[in-house]
């Protein structure tokens, strides 16, 4: 045997295998699905995807398997691999600049958002958005949109039980409703929301594609209910968003009519 084989790990290069295999355009598989796609028996990918799910990587939903953000903790695969933060970080406080709102990119887990990266200037938010924040998709435009563009069993999943918590008096808490409002937000390609999630504050998002039409996250922007109306967040400040988003897409790969 020679020393490169000696130091192979077999189980290193399977549970690898595994995790490269979600890179296809359905984020949720299941165990025959993903033997086929990595050559290994369904045991062997069941033993991985449980001890992936054990460690905070992957999930389970159904007998299907996805995979978290917390791969990100994986010297920052997903993010390095589609350049997505380094690409959009100029973008974003171009936009920030430009408008004087912030500015946010988060990315879908499961019924949350999860915030990649963030610009701000002028007045903060009450609610504490560090990067790694988690807040609940229904309740804003970055999850309106990235749930819209998400595979229908996903989508089912988070709307299965029932009515969904009000953060405020605004927010969409009716499953019926909130398929509805997917429905128009993936036909006009962006979401606005007027204190669905926090009194006072209002955004507008839009989604990033990668090179496979996916849409890897969204971007939005913000402002409180006295910098700006609804009027015009989605008049003025709407059209340099998707201007935004589109260059982020494109340069990850995107075609330029992805939609």
């Amino acid at each position: 045997m020679t020393d490169e084989r000696r130091d192979h790990l077999q189980t290193l290069e399977r549970g690898l295998s595994v995790i490269a295999a979600f890179t296809g355009s359905e984020p949720l598989m299941g165990l025959a699905e993903l033997g086929a796609l990595t050559g290994l028996s369904k045991p062997i990918v069941r033993r991985i995807l449980l001890t992936l799910e054990r460690l905070g990587y992957a999930r389970s939903t159904g007998g299907r398997f996805a995979l978290t953000p917390k791969v990100l903790e994986l010297g920052y695969a997903y993010l390095s691999s589609v350049r997505l933060t380094d690409t959009a970080r100029p973008l974003m406080e171009e936009l920030t600049s430009q408008l004087g709102v912030g500015t946010s990119l988060a990315a879908l887990d499961g019924a949350d958002i999860v915030y990649l990266d963030r610009t701000q200037r002028g007045r903060v938010t009450s609610v504490s958005l560090a990067v790694g924040t988690r807040l609940p998709a229904h309740a804003t435009s970055l999850g309106h949109v990235l749930l819209a563009y998400a595979p229908s069993s996903e989508i089912e999943t988070i709307l299965a039980d029932g009515p969904l918590p009000a953060l405020t008096e605004w927010t969409l808490t009716d499953p019926k409703r909130l398929r509805d409002r997917l429905t128009v937000v993936r036909a006009r390609g962006w979401d606005a929301v007027d204190q669905e999630l926090e009194v006072g504050r209002r955004s507008a998002s839009a989604p990033v594609f990668d090179s496979g039409g996916r849409a890897v996250a969204a971007l939005a922007l913000s402002c409180s209910t006295l910098e700006c109306s609804m009027e015009q967040l989605t008049g003025e400040f709407l059209p340099p968003l998707q201007a935004a988003a589109r260059a982020i897409s494109e340069a990850l790969g995107a075609g330029p009519h992805t939609s």
